[in-house]
């Protein structure tokens, strides 16, 4: 099901929008399953925006009346409905209709706030080979700052003096917009994937190609956490996708470390036991598609990593 752009607020609503003309730069791009009232309010934070961005959504086959939902109260939305669950590719999907310089991304239970999206497309406008900028994340309702704050903004990799902040070796998608060249180059999220960790191979292609990715402290996204998040399956698939990426563009000797810190240090439960499972049936298709980075990019990887090593946003819990 395809919405164009236009319409106006569903009946019993008033849209808010705050001071500022609007911004035509960027196209605000989400994936959701099976979760329509964080959804709701989510796409009600973004229409309030003085940004006012089209805003597209790929639903991946929910099953909770979200897709009727989005229709009902937010026809200017355009919405993707590809009829199965697509994971993070239900992002490709959405990227294919964008024809803004921008894409940025947030999940349905995360929102943009006022005048970050302008502020973020002022960034990418003055830096051309800037691929990214990822935002500060505040956790709701508490609205303090999600721990994985403090890593992005103490990375430990260098960059040259125009970047807006400090340089990153990944991003998250509910957190960053990208420039929407640079994702299509980078061939968007891969689909062997699925979700989970996803960003961490595109972030890798990125920067192979020449591009910069960086943290930029003046753009803030909100984040209320879905009650409606399998905490073990997430841990599951961030193990097995972070193995497929180590065996996909590391070279064999820091491959083979990592997969050993993994193997000391996740819990040993039976959640540990499948990820490693599914990564190992998954070693066919990713040893074929095997293709390590030069060593200046895997140093700043190494670098990544030890940094990683002490952070309370890594750990495998769950």
């Amino acid at each position: 099901m395809n919405r164009p752009p236009g319409g106006g607020a569903p009946e019993g609503r008033t849209t808010v929008v705050t001071g500022g003309a609007p911004d035509c730069r960027t196209t605000v791009v989400l994936i959701t399953h099976d979760r329509r009232d964080e959804l709701l309010r989510t796409l009600t934070c973004l229409r309030r925006l003085p940004e006012r961005p089209r805003v597209i959504v790929t639903d991946n086959a929910s099953s909770d009346g979200t897709a009727e939902a989005v229709a009902r109260h937010f026809p200017e939305a355009t919405l993707l409905c590809p009829g199965r669950n697509l994971g993070a590719v239900g992002r490709n999907l959405a990227v294919r209709h964008v024809r803004t310089p921008y894409v940025a991304f947030c999940d349905d239970d995360s929102w943009w706030e006022a005048g970050s999206l302008r502020r973020a497309a002022d960034l990418l406008d003055a830096r051309p080979r800037l691929a990214g900028v990822t935002a500060r994340i505040v956790v709701q309702p508490e609205g303090v700052e999600d721990p994985v704050v403090r890593e992005l903004r103490e990375s430990p990799l260098s960059g040259p003096g125009w970047l807006p902040g400090p340089a990153l070796g990944s991003f998250l998608a509910a957190a960053t917009v990208l420039r929407t060249d640079a994702f299509r180059a980078g061939g968007g999220f891969h689909p062997g994937l699925w979700l989970g960790g996803e960003e961490e191979l595109l972030a890798c292609d990125l920067l192979r190609q020449g591009w910069w990715l960086a943290y930029a402290e003046e753009l803030t996204v909100h984040h209320q956490a879905s009650r409606q998040r399998d905490s073990t399956a997430r841990r599951v698939l961030g193990i097995r996708n972070t193995l497929w990426f180590t065996w996909l563009r590391r070279p064999l000797l820091p491959a083979l470390r990592r997969t050993g810190h993994l193997m000391r240090t996740v819990p040993r439960d039976a959640a540990s036991a499948r990820a490693f499972a599914r990564a190992t049936a998954g070693l066919p298709w990713v040893l074929r598609l095997r293709d390590p980075v030069p060593p200046e990019l895997e140093h700043r990887l190494a670098a990544l990593e030890r940094a990683r090593r002490t952070s309370p946003a890594r750990r495998y819990v769950g």
